[in-house]
């Protein structure tokens, strides 16, 4: 790479010298120990189902390399573009959704899953990124034109995508997209008396998932209170973590995940503290607070609203993503299915991260005289 001049001028060339090199050497040390982990946890998962010891292995090593390949792609492309394939992608991602109540697959008394030509692909996972853009662009086209009611739009498409969300249910996916929807209207100049307005729904619509979704209710419940029912997941995250201790059991070393359901997916956290400790979480912890802050960094003095909005709302959902993993597994907050970015078991979701960091990239690349801005 050394070997790139300044001078080059090739697609290639003006990438490698405008992309953030540092939060892409990043995402792919996270990549690479999710590979590790991956390896470490998910044969005692798949043997315990009665599959092949590296079933998971093999197929998330296939898609390892396509999700790369699609985060540098994308990466590669102008904000322009990249708002054009967003609009593209959300429409379709919407028509899936709509699809997932009519045929999707349910697994675990939730239906979030399509079957297309032998893949099973998770509609909502590519929602987040998508959805980030489109509505970064409504609001930024409110902002330039004050008679265009981007606004009203972007409430509609939240409104939209939140029911469609909760239809299959998942609470936690909707708090991730609400979170970047409310962020991305505070940015774009959202009254102090609808802040407030927006927080007290918030608060009311958690305390209507309590009532409304059984699975919701029996979570939290757990939390406040484990003799209230089945705490088995979160018991075994935490012996894990009391078991690696601060340098952990060694690699392959570590037991738990031999009875920790999902240990390859959403309590691959829980291994990484028993077979690497808390050093090495904390290594991890820091390369997602890096990767997050850096790219914040990166939009201090953005001339472009969309171009802020977007990447902001990409950022915090990376962000959000690998927190509610995390606390989760130290019992932080009630337990959430949800993957550790870029390193659980999961092809949609590694998919849709390589997509959601590729336009991240392409965002917070530098650009000279406003060049490619829609």
């Amino acid at each position: 790479m050394s070997a790139i001049a300044r001078t080059d001028t090739s697609v290639f060339g003006k990438w490698w010298w405008t992309v953030d090199r540092w939060t892409l050497g990043a995402l792919f040390l996270l990549v690479l120990i999710g590979a590790l982990l991956i390896l470490a946890a998910s044969p005692a998962v798949a043997e315990r189902i009665g599959l092949d010891a590296y079933h998971f292995v093999q197929r998330q090593f296939l898609i390892m390399p396509v999700a790369l390949s699609v985060m540098v792609g994308v990466s590669l492309l102008p904000p322009l573009q990249i708002r054009r394939m967003a609009v593209l992608g959300f429409v379709a991602t919407v028509a899936m959704l709509l699809l997932v109540p009519l045929v999707g697959q349910e697994i675990k008394g939730a239906s979030r899953w399509l079957s297309l030509g032998g893949f099973t692909i998770q509609p909502s996972e590519f929602a987040k990124p998508f959805f980030a853009v489109v509505t970064a662009w409504m609001f930024a086209e409110w902002r330039r034109d004050d008679a265009f009611p981007g606004h009203i739009i972007a409430i509609g498409l939240y409104l939209m995508t939140a029911a469609l969300l909760l239809s299959q249910p998942d609470l936690g996916m909707t708090v991730v997209v609400s979170a970047i929807w409310f962020g991305q209207f505070f940015l774009a100049g959202l009254p102090m008396i609808l802040v407030v307005g927006f927080i007290a729904v918030g608060v009311v619509g958690l305390i209507g998932a309590y009532f409304l979704f059984p699975h919701v209710s029996s979570r939290i419940d757990r939390f406040l209170d484990p003799s209230a029912g089945d705490s088995y997941q979160v018991d075994r995250s935490l012996e894990a973590f009391m078991n690696g201790g601060l340098i952990g059991t060694g690699p392959g070393e570590g037991t738990v995940k031999a009875y920790l359901p999902d240990a390859h997916a959403d309590f691959i956290f829980a291994v990484a503290g028993e077979e690497f400790g808390g050093i090495a979480c904390l290594v991890i912890i820091a390369l997602y607070a890096f990767v997050v802050l850096r790219g914040y960094a990166r939009l201090l003095g953005e001339q472009s609203l969309f171009v802020l909005l977007a990447a902001t709302g990409l950022l915090t959902q990376f962000a959000l993503q690998a927190l509610i993993h995390m606390a989760s597994s130290v019992h932080l907050m009630p337990a959430k299915g949800m993957t550790l970015p870029f390193v659980s078991y999961g092809g949609s979701s590694l998919l849709a991260l390589g997509l959601g960091m590729g336009m991240a990239l392409a965002l917070t690349r530098k650009r000279f005289g406003g060049e490619d801005l829609p």
